[in-house]
């Protein structure tokens, strides 16, 4: 009978131990687990979507500005299966983008729709992943370029294709821009049963009216 090997996180695993303060029991710490809690997505971000054609994709809005941008889970590609990430996109490099000090100086200003990563499937589909937004580059999650399949693997927000920072005079246009999360599920559901789609910023010709209001960024 094969020998089951030890396990070498035994020593810390928790046991309740009785304590008494001021003559009333300690109750256990895992008495206030719970197994629904929040992620890090629910608790932080707010979800808004952006549609390139009939592909979605998705943006994570956090308080302070920040714009995280992945896929959608609905987007074609998980499905395939990821067999590539590049953001070497032909005519740049994002992977070069810089950024210095506080005010993230010198990184590249990219419209809603820069191209920001070439995704390839596993069947040969290729995706150009957008930038979804306006706002500066300040980071290219690189580590998807080793390890494509962290995009299938990663739970939401961890699987990011780049962080951007919108101006702050920007926001409430861009926010208009994108769709909600019950405005994505509605366009979902109507393309499902074949009714007329709520339209994103990608079906409207209003984005040139509204990329000419917002201030040229240098």
């Amino acid at each position: 009978m094969p020998v089951q090997p030890e396990d070498p996180l035994e020593p810390f695993y928790f046991e309740q131990e009785e304590q008494e303060i001021c003559g009333k029991l300690v109750t256990p710490i895992t008495d206030g687990f719970q197994e629904d809690y929040p992620s890090v997505v629910d608790r932080f971000f707010t979800r808004y979507y952006y549609f390139k054609g009939d592909v979605p994709y998705q943006v994570l809005y956090h308080s302070n500005r920040i714009c995280l941008i992945c896929l959608a889970p609905e987007h074609p590609a998980l499905g395939q299966g990821i067999s590539s990430v590049n953001f070497d996109i032909g005519n740049v490099d994002r992977s070069q983008n810089v950024v210095k000090g506080k005010g993230k100086k010198g990184g590249m200003i990219l419209q809603a729709e820069s191209t920001l990563a070439l995704v390839t499937t596993a069947n040969g589909e290729s995706y150009k992943v957008p930038s979804c937004i306006r706002g500066k580059l300040v980071e290219v999650n690189t580590a998807l370029v080793e390890e494509p399949k962290l995009l299938e693997q990663l739970p939401e927000g961890a699987g990011y294709f780049a962080i951007l920072l919108p101006k702050i005079e920007n926001c409430d246009a861009i926010k208009a821009s994108l769709l909600t999360q019950e405005q994505y599920k509605e366009r979902l559901k109507a393309k499902k049963e074949g009714l007329p789609q709520i339209e994103s910023i990608e079906d409207n010709s209003h984005i040139e009216k509204k990329e000419k209001e917002m201030e040229i960024e240098t």
